[in-house]
Order: C-alpha cells, then sequence, then structure tokens
C-alpha cells in the first residue's frame, strides 16, 4: 500500500471512529443522570426492578466505548513503533475492561435479552465469545506469541464493534423492510455480530498469507 493510499485509509478509519463514538457518547448522555425509564430502558421495565441486570445495564453502557477507543489503538503499526509502551498500557485497558467490566456486565445482560430464547442464546454466544477471544489474546501476548496475539485480538475487536454494527443494522432493518420489531430484534442479535467474525477470519487469513508470502520470500 502506498503512503497516499495508506493516509486515506487511516483518515477513512479515524473519521469513522469519532462518529461512531459521538454517537455511543450521545446514547451514554441519556442516562446521565441515571435515569430508569429513558431509551432503551422503556422496553426492559418488567426486568429494571432486577438489581443485578440493572447495575449490569449501567456498567455496560458507560464502560463499553472504552472497549472501543482502547481497542482501535491496537492495530496500528505506527502506533506501535512510536508508542510501545502505550500500546501496551492502552491493550490492558481493553483487556481488563472486557474481562473484568464490560464482558461481565454484557453476559449477566443477556439472559435478559428481549425475544426469547433466540436472542438470548445468540447475545450469551457473543458474550462467551468475546470474553474468550479477549482471554486467549492476553494469554498469546503473555506468552510472546504475537502473531496468536493479533489474530485473537482481531476476533476480538471484532465482536467489540458488534456495538455499532448491530445498531446499525438496526437502522436498515427498521427504515427498509417490513420485518415486525421483536422479528427484527432476533435477526439482530445475530446479525449484529455473526458477519463481523465473518469479515475477522477474512482478514486473519490475508493476515496469514502474507506473513507466509514473506517468509517464503526470505528463505529464497
Amino acid at each position: 500500500m502506498t503512503a497516499t493510499k495508506k493516509n486515506i485509509v487511516n483518515i477513512f478509519l479515524l473519521s469513522a471512529l469519532a462518529f461512531f463514538s459521538f454517537l455511543m457518547l450521545r446514547i451514554m448522555v441519556l442516562y446521565i443522570p441515571v435515569q430508569t425509564d429513558v431509551a432503551f430502558l422503556q422496553l426492559k421495565q418488567p426486568y429494571i426492578h432486577i438489581t443485578e441486570w440493572r447495575i449490569a445495564f449501567f456498567i455496560h453502557v458507560f464502560s463499553s466505548i472504552l472497549a472501543l477507543l482502547a481497542g482501535f489503538t491496537q492495530f496500528s503499526k505506527d502506533f506501535l513503533k512510536k508508542y510501545p509502551k502505550l500500546h501496551r498500557k492502552l491493550g490492558y485497558v481493553y483487556v481488563v475492561n472486557i474481562l473484568m467490566v464490560t464482558g461481565p456486565a454484557g453476559l449477566l445482560m443477556s439472559f435478559y435479552a428481549n425475544g426469547g430464547i433466540t436472542s438470548r442464546i445468540g447475545f450469551v454466544l457473543l458474550s462467551v465469545l468475546w470474553i474468550s477471544t479477549t482471554a486467549i489474546a492476553l494469554y498469546k501476548a503473555v506468552k510472546k506469541q504475537f502473531t496468536a496475539h493479533r489474530i485473537f485480538m482481531i476476533r476480538s475487536f471484532a465482536l467489540t464493534l458488534s456495538a455499532i454494527t448491530l445498531r446499525i443494522w438496526k437502522v436498515v432493518l427498521a427504515n427498509y423492510t417490513d420485518i415486525p420489531p421483536m422479528d427484527r430484534y432476533r435477526m439482530i442479535a445475530w446479525l449484529g455480530w455473526t458477519l463481523n467474525l465473518l469479515v475477522a477470519e477474512w482478514i486473519i487469513w490475508r493476515t496469514i498469507t502474507r506473513i507466509n508470502a514473506d517468509y517464503t520470500n526470505q528463505r529464497r
């Protein structure tokens, strides 16, 4: 990739991050000060009295954007070369946030998802895969298996991005289909992250192919 194309890609990615981070912040602001009858919570009134669900919801709302922002920094080679210590610190922020804060909160919420068993299975799988891929990425980094670390970070961040993609699917299905609301929600519970993982696996395949090609060329 030429320097010009690389700069264009970087500008596009940073612009996308800024835009979607702004949208996430707008969602967060709706719940400040803490309220239990606004926005999404209007649909969750049957569960709002459950203390653990209510705590998990607000933890997830206020901490998930941190995973998005910290995770985004982990895939820039220039950032890694220039700021290796900051790269590691932000990586640990990302990992700790998912493993100990927003991941467990999301998992607990999954058991109370709207749409019945179909939606609940989808969100539970999302949470379990999110936590497990992040844990494996940390383990690989500790073992200095950096190629494997990067592969599992790609999978982890693809699942982190479900916070954005599920909302995109929500808008698309609501505005361009006649699917009933609850059926849309059941679809979003799966579309929001499965396609992300497919894209992640394609990126991983491209990465491994490039690494193997470089290794073959070095041996010639």
